[in-house]
């Protein structure tokens, strides 16, 4: 990580949560739904996001994918929200409703999904921890849980290049690799999201 690298505090972030208005799919409760947590700790002055590697599975289309611990809506789960604590806590055993609490949430994003034709909107909710916690990933999902710092990843000069291809087609995309480990996709627009909401200042 440079060391001019960009610096984010909480309390603007908290802040921009607040002002910002995300977009909601408003045509989300008749389609296939899901969502996820990204949970932030403040350590060393600096905030970090848990993420998990998920666990290598055959027929898993994000076997071995980085991403933020979450899943589908069940028929049991009223809102994104508790679909978010539900989740984190099955994954990662980590009760992130009395650990922590919700910021804010970030736009609505559509995936599509593997089985079936119609989409899938994704929900991510953002949670600020205010008691410390050790994930305990549960294996047969997630093969290891992880700290990143958000300002590895607002720093643009980490910033790379791959090609991701299904069948025919081929897309150059951004991602970054953290220890070994590449983040893109879904997770990254989701993070790329979150550090636009505030300006970001240098060291």
């Amino acid at each position: 990580m440079s060391d001019t690298a960009p610096r984010i505090t909480l309390g603007e972030l908290v802040e921009a949560l607040k002002s910002s208005r995300m977009k909601r799919r408003w045509w989300r409760r008749w389609v296939k739904r899901s969502a996820v947590a990204l949970v932030l700790r403040e350590r060393d002055d600096q905030l970090e996001v848990l993420m998990i590697k998920r666990a290598e599975r055959d027929g898993d289309p994000w076997s071995g994918h980085m991403a933020f611990p979450g899943g589908r809506m069940d028929a049991d789960d009223l809102t994104g929200i508790r679909t978010a604590y539900r989740e984190t806590l099955e994954e990662l055993n980590i009760d992130v409703e009395k650990a922590g609490h919700c910021i804010g949430r970030l736009s609505d994003l559509v995936s599509r999904p593997h089985s079936g034709k119609r989409p899938m909107v994704v929900s991510p909710y953002v949670f600020h921890l205010h008691t410390p916690v050790t994930p305990e990933p549960k294996h047969d999902e997630v093969a290891e849980a992880l700290w990143v710092p958000l300002s590895f990843i607002a720093d643009h000069s980490n910033r790379e290049r791959m090609e991701w291809r299904r069948g025919r087609l081929a897309l150059d995309l951004p991602c970054y690799f953290y220890g070994g480990r590449r983040i893109w996709g879904m997770s990254l627009a989701m993070l790329d999201e979150l550090l636009g909401l505030v300006p970001l200042k240098l060291p």
